[in-house]
C-alpha cells in the first residue's frame, strides 16, 4: 500500500506542476545565524511552523541544556561539501560544545548534523539522531519534521539514550501514520513549497532584513565602551576638581551634576557587566539585551560628558591662560616630588614589616610615581618653549598631561600612607578579636557537651587562633589574612555560644564583627582603586566591573550596619571578595601590558608608552580634537581599548575549548 501511495503521489505531483517553471537553482555560502533558533533561507518553513519549530528547540533547551540551530538553504557553497559548510558555520557563530547544528541543504539534498567531540551527545549518538530520526523526514520533504526528530533525538541521546528511533518510529513526531489525507496533502505542499521557490527570485524591490549585530561584536563594544567611559568619567573628575580649587564651587555646579548623572548611568553598565560575568548562564536573548543597554548607558553619559566639554574648557582657558597655569602646575609637581622621599621611607617601613604580597598593590608605587613625575617635567619644559613660540594650544596640551602625572604620582604616594593605616587598624582589630574568640573559647569549654561537638569546635577554633597569631607576628606580618581567619572562626564559634547570649549580647556581637568587615572591605577596595586609577591605562573592564560592584557592596554593607548588621556582613563580605578579584584581574591587565602586549607596546617611561600609562583613555576634548571626543589623533588612540581583558560572558565555546567537530556523518536524502 506504501508503495502503491508513493507511485499516485510522484504521478500527481507531476501533473500539478507540469505547468510550473523551474526555478533556477542557486546556492548560498555560510551564513551568519539570528536571533532565533532556526534560519529558512529558502521558505521551505510557514510562518507558523517556524514558530512551531522556535518553540520546539527552546523547548530543548529548557529540557536539556541544549541548543540546536537549524538552516536551510538551496545548496551549500564555499565549501560545497556538508559537513566542510556545517563546520564553517558553527565556527564563524562561534558555536560551544554544548551547541549544535543541523544544516539542510534542500535543493543538494544534502544534510549534516555538527557537534563538538566535547559535547554532552557523542559523535555515535549523532549518527543514530541523523540517519534514524533526521533523514527519514527530510527524505518526505517534511522539513517541520526535521526539526521535531532532531530535538527528540537530542533528547534521548541527553537522557542516556542512542539518540536514534525506536519502536518502528520514522523520526518524524509530526506524522501519525502513512494516511491518504496526509499523503494528498503531502503533494499539495510540495506544489506550494515550489511555487513559492519560484517566486522568490533576488529583485531589486525586496530588500533583506536588517542583519542583526553579532552578540560577540556587542560584547566587545560594551566592554570598550565600560573602559573608555570610566576612564572619562576618572578624567573628568579630577579635571572638576581642579577648576573648583580654580574657580569656586558654584562656577562648576553644571558640571558637577552632569557627572553625577553621567556616573549613575555608568554604575547601571557596570552591574549589568557583573551579572554577565558572574557563574549564573544567562540566555542568549539577556545577554544581546544586557550588552546593549549597557553600550546606551556609555553613549549617554559619554554624550552628556561631551555636551559640556566645549563649556568646561571655556572655563578653564588654559590656552589662553599658559603661563600662570605652568606655574600652578610646577609648584604641584614640586610638592609631588618632595613627597616622595617620605612616600619611600614608609614604603621601606612597610617592608620590613609585612609579607610582600600584603603590598602588591604598593610595592613599585615610588617607582611609577617618579616616572610620571619625570614625564610631566618633559611636558612642563615641552609648555615653557611652546610659551615662548606663541603656540599656546601645544603648551596647553604638555601642561594638561603634566597635570594629570602629577595627580597620579600623588595618588601613587598617598596609597602608601593609606594602606599603612589601614594595615595597622586591621592589625588593633585582630588583636581584639584574639582576645574576644579566647573569651567566647572559655565560654564554650564550660557548656555541656555531651557529642562532644563543642570540643571539636573548640579544638578548631584554638587552630585557626594559632594560624592568625602566626600572622600578626615577626617581620612578614600579615594582618588582612589574620582576620580572614579570625572572622571564620569566629562564625563557628559563635554558632555555638550564642544560645547562651541575651539578645542584647547578640546584638553587640554582631554589630561589632561587621564593624571589623567593614573595615576589611574598605581597605581592599580603597586599594582597589588607587591601583586601577594609577595604571587604568592598562586596566580592561572586567577588573573595573569588580570595582564598581565592590564599591556598591560596600555602601550596601555601611547602610545596614546599625538596622541589619547580619545582612551588613553578607555585603561586606561581598566587597572584599570582589575588591580583591578587581585587584588581581588588575595586576594582571598591567602585567600584560607592561610585557609588550599593550598599545603603546610596554614602554615603561617616556614617549608613546609613558603617555599612554599616564593618560590611558583620555580624551582631552578641544584641546586635542578641536571640541568633544574625537576618533582620530589622541583621542582615538587612547579611548579605544585596552591590554589584557576586554569583556567577559562570551557565548561558551567561541573560542578555545580544546574540542573538534571533525567527524563522518550527515550524508544526502
Amino acid at each position: 500500500m506504501r508503495a502503491r501511495w508513493a507511485a499516485v503521489l510522484t504521478t500527481g505531483a507531476a501533473l500539478l506542476l507540469a505547468g510550473v517553471a523551474a526555478a533556477p537553482a542557486s546556492a548560498t555560502p555560510p551564513v551568519q545565524l539570528g536571533s532565533g533558533y532556526v534560519l529558512d533561507d529558502v521558505d521551505v518553513l510557514s510562518a507558523g511552523e517556524e514558530a512551531q519549530a522556535q518553540e520546539r528547540l527552546e523547548q530543548l533547551k529548557t529540557e536539556t541544556g541544549i541548543d540546536l540551530w537549524v538552516v536551510y538553504v538551496d545548496d551549500f557553497t564555499d565549501p560545497s561539501g556538508a559537513e566542510q559548510w556545517a563546520t564553517q558555520v558553527a565556527n564563524d557563530n562561534g558555536l560551544g560544545p554544548s551547541q549544535y547544528l543541523l544544516a539542510v541543504a534542500t535543493e543538494g539534498r544534502q544534510y549534516y548534523i555538527s557537534g563538538d567531540s566535547e559535547g554532552p551527545v557523542t559523535f555515535d549518538q549523532l549518527a543514530a539522531i541523523e540517519q534514524q530520526r533526521v533523514q527519514p523526514a527530510l527524505r518526505q520533504e517534511d522539513w517541520l519534521g526535521a526539526v521535531d526528530a532532531a530535538a527528540a533525538g537530542f533528547a534521548d541521546a541527553e537522557q542516556g539514550g542512542t539518540g536514534g528511533a525506536d519502536d518502528g518510529r520514522n523520526g518524524g513526531g509530526l506524522l501519525t501514520g502513512i494516511l491518504v489525507v496526509a499523503a494528498i496533502a503531502a503533494a499539495i505542499a510540495l506544489v506550494v513549497v515550489l511555487v513559492r521557490r519560484r517566486r522568490k527570485t533576488p529583485s531589486a524591490t525586496s530588500a533583506p532584513a536588517a542583519a542583526q549585530v553579532p552578540l560577540e561584536q556587542l560584547e566587545r563594544r560594551a566592554a570598550s565602551l565600560l573602559v573608555e567611559t570610566d576612564d572619562a568619567l576618572k578624567t573628568s573628575a579630577q579635571e572638576l576638581g581642579f577648576a573648583k580649587a580654580q574657580f569656586g564651587d558654584a562656577a562648576t555646579v553644571e558640571f558637577e551634576a552632569a557627572l553625577a548623572t553621567a556616573r549613575a548611568s555608568l554604575d547601571e553598565a557596570f552591574t549589568l557587566q557583573q551579572q554577565l560575568d558572574d557563574a549564573t548562564p544567562d540566555s542568549d536573548a539577556d545577554k544581546r539585551a544586557w550588552n546593549e543597554r549597557i553600550i546606551a548607558l556609555c553613549e549617554s553619559a559619554n554624550g552628556l560628558l561631551d555636551e559640556k566639554a566645549a563649556a568646561f574648557d571655556e572655563l578653564r582657558k588654559l590656552e589662553q591662560d599658559a603661563p600662570a597655569a605652568l606655574a600652578r602646575v610646577r609648584a604641584a609637581r614640586e610638592k609631588a616630588a618632595d613627597a616622595l622621599g617620605s612616600a619611600e621611607s614608609e614604603l621601606r617601613r612597610l617592608q620590613s614589616a609585612y609579607a610582600p604580597e600584603t603590598l602588591a598593590t604598593i610595592a613599585d608605587n615610588p617607582e611609577q610615581a617618579r616616572q610620571r613625575l619625570a614625564f610631566a617635567a618633559e611636558q612642563l619644559a615641552a609648555a615653557e618653549r611652546a610659551i615662548a613660540s606663541g603656540s599656546g594650544g601645544e603648551a596647553a596640551v604638555g601642561i594638561r598631561a603634566a597635570e594629570e602625572a602629577v595627580g597620579q604620582a600623588a595618588l601613587l604616594e598617598d596609597a602608601i600612607g593609606k594602606l599603612a593605616a589601614d594595615l595597622a587598624q586591621a592589625e588593633t582589630s585582630a588583636v581584639a578579636l584574639v582576645a574576644e574568640l579566647e573569651s567566647d573559647i572559655a565560654g564554650a569549654s564550660a557548656l555541656a557537651d555531651p557529642d562532644g561537638r563543642i570540643a571539636g569546635a573548640v579544638a578548631a577554633t584554638r587552630q585557626q587562633l594559632d594560624a592568625a597569631r602566626a600572622h600578626l607576628a615577626g617581620t612578614h606580618r600579615r594582618p588582612l589574612i589574620a582576620l580572614q581567619s579570625l572572622e571564620a572562626a569566629n562564625r563557628q564559634i559563635d554558632a555555638l555560644v550564642q544560645g547562651v547570649r541575651d539578645a542584647h549580647a547578640q546584638e553587640q556581637r554582631a554589630r561589632q564583627v561587621v564593624g571589623q568587615l567593614i573595615l576589611q572591605a574598605q581597605a581592599q577596595v580603597s586599594a582597589a582603586e588607587d591601583y586601577i586609577t594609577a595604571r587604568r591605562g592598562a586596566i580592561g573592564a572586567q577588573a573595573r566591573t569588580r570595582l564598581a560592584e565592590a564599591g556598591a557592596a560596600l555602601a550596601r554593607a555601611h547602610a545596614l550596619q546599625s538596622s541589619d548588621p547580619r545582612q551588613a556582613m553578607q555585603h561586606a563580605q561581598r566587597a572584599d571578595h570582589l575588591a580583591a578579584q578587581s585587584i588581581q584581574l588588575a595586576q594582571d591587565d598591567v602585567g600584560a601590558f607592561d610585557g609588550g602586549g599593550g598599545m603603546f607596546g610596554g614602554q615603561s617611561s617616556g614617549g608613546g608608552g609613558m603617555l599612554g600609562a599616564v593618560l590611558g583613555g583620555i580624551v582631552l576634548n578641544s584641546m586635542l580634537s578641536g571640541g568633544g571626543r574625537s576618533s582620530g589623533g589622541f583621542g582615538g588612540m587612547l579611548g579605544g581599548g585596552s591590554a589584557g581583558r576586554s569583556s567577559g560572558g562570551f557565548r561558551p565555546g567561541s573560542f578555545g575549548g580544546g574540542g573538534t567537530r571533525a567527524r563522518r556523518g550527515g550524508g544526502r536524502f
